[in-house]
């Protein structure tokens, strides 16, 4: 079957515009007239009835474009972490479970006959149904409750789902005894939460998933288009015939601007020059970016000394995968099935599991090691107030970001040093002069 081409009625010279288009879409949960910022939603509205042709044929995604937002609805074949960061406060900060039940508790309240609600009423309506659910609850007493309706009202605002008219959320958490008065648009509300399937309906979070009816050809274009770089050794043999096919990965290329980077253990889809990237590595991007690529050149002078890092057998991708949804299913709310209805996966037959290569292990003790050794080369005060004083906590958060990036794989005891990760070997560091003292990272070879 014939790849169907990306941007097909699209003239040369309108291409730029369209690629910047699609980034848009893929980078951004939800564009409205305010977020992500102003002036975006037209540029993308220009291009809505080829976006939702593109998307639907190559990837069988859905995109919801009306004057007032945009939305793709994804289908995807694996779990995928890095999606919870859409989630997080002003501050930057992710939702834990609380202010995602919240969320979902909200919306809820909102009904179609009010196009205005108080925060007083919204509190009266989501209070009650918080403290039925086990181990959840409200209490207006409590600071972290009240913080927790604050950052998701604001997280709505920002989306243009309210509006704020009248009053403060802050003075409401302070206690001063303040309100606020927030017009509802329903539409963006709809939009905000938009499932594969009813949850209600689901015996497993497999349902949400698409891997089952999936050709490997769409699996494959959803692999390049969602992950950094996608790796010969996860796919099944199918999948990776057809990841080693030009066409396909060309086809996004064309899609989405980006550059094919194709190397002995996979293929990536880079971003030399860092407009489309929602990850720019390396780069500028704060202490986290910085200590990211500080570690990987770490570890890759200790690649250099023979011996030094052991070798180990990764765990198979599917295997993980399918214990990552069983403890996700054990979790789930039973009593709340609608069994008549309930839909259960059709799981593909698992492939013949593959003999994974042997890939380096970076032990916990090692990365330890390797961040006390760079806050002792550029001192405390250039990883910014942040994690001055917590080096452990910097640690952590680089190595979410290398993880998302698919440079390593975190296991049991340390991470798993993935290919990829040797492209910046050659990364270049600077100190700049006193008195900012901040460590910088110049870019290598471009973004993922």
């Amino acid at each position: 079957m014939a790849e169907p081409r990306a941007a097909a009625d699209v003239p040369v010279s309108d291409l730029g515009s369209y690629q910047d288009a699609v980034r848009l879409v893929l980078t951004s949960d939800l564009i409205t007239a305010v977020h992500p910022r102003p002036g975006l939603l037209d540029r993308v509205l220009l291009w809505a009835d080829q976006l939702t042709r593109d998307f639907r044929d190559l990837f069988g995604y859905t995109l919801i474009a009306t004057t007032h937002q945009v939305r793709l609805v994804r289908r995807l074949d694996t779990l995928n972490p890095s999606r919870v960061k859409i989630f997080t406060n002003r501050a930057g900060k992710a939702f834990d479970r609380r202010r995602l039940a919240y969320l979902c508790l909200v919306l809820g309240s909102f009904q179609r006959s009010r196009v205005e609600i108080s925060l007083a009423d919204l509190v009266r309506l989501f209070g009650p149904v918080a403290n039925s659910i086990e181990g959840l609850g409200f209490d207006p007493v409590v600071p972290g409750h009240k913080g927790a309706v604050v950052d998701v009202l604001g997280w709505l605002v920002e989306r243009g789902a309210l509006r704020l008219s009248d009053g403060s959320a802050e003075a409401w958490a302070r206690g001063d005894g303040g309100d606020a008065l927030y017009d509802i648009d329903h539409d963006i509300c709809t939009a905000i939460f938009r499932p594969a399937r009813p949850v209600q309906h689901l015996t497993s979070a497999a349902g949400l998933l698409d891997g089952s009816s999936a050709s490997a050809e769409r699996r494959v274009r959803r692999l390049l288009l969602e992950h950094p770089v996608v790796y010969y050794a996860d796919l099944d043999a199918e999948a990776a015939a057809v990841l080693r096919r030009d066409d396909v990965a060309e086809n996004l290329a064309r899609l989405t601007g980006l550059a094919v980077e194709r190397r002995a253990e996979g293929v990536l889809l880079a971003d030399p020059g860092g407009r489309f990237t929602d990850k720019p590595f390396p780069g500028r991007g704060g202490a986290v970016n910085r200590a990211a690529g500080l570690l990987i050149a770490k570890i890759a002078d200790a690649l250099e000394e023979p011996g030094a890092l052991a070798e180990v057998e990764p765990p198979v991708e599917t295997e993980v995968q399918r214990d990552l949804l069983a403890r996700i299913d054990s979790a789930l709310p039973q009593a709340g099935v609608v069994h008549d209805l309930a839909w259960s996966s059709a799981e593909r037959p698992p492939a013949p599991p593959r003999r994974p290569e042997r890939l380096v292990l970076v032990e916990r003790h090692r990365l330890e090691a390797l961040i006390e050794e760079l806050y002792e080369q550029f001192g405390a005060a250039s990883f910014t107030g942040a994690w001055q004083q917590d080096s452990y906590g910097l640690l952590d958060a680089a190595v979410v970001l290398l993880t998302d990036l698919r440079l390593v794989r975190p296991v049991p005891g340390g991470v798993l040093l993935l290919p990829a990760a040797v492209r910046y070997r050659n990364i270049t560091l600077a100190i700049p002069a006193p008195p900012e003292g901040q460590l910088d990272v110049f870019e290598g070879e471009g973004s993922v």
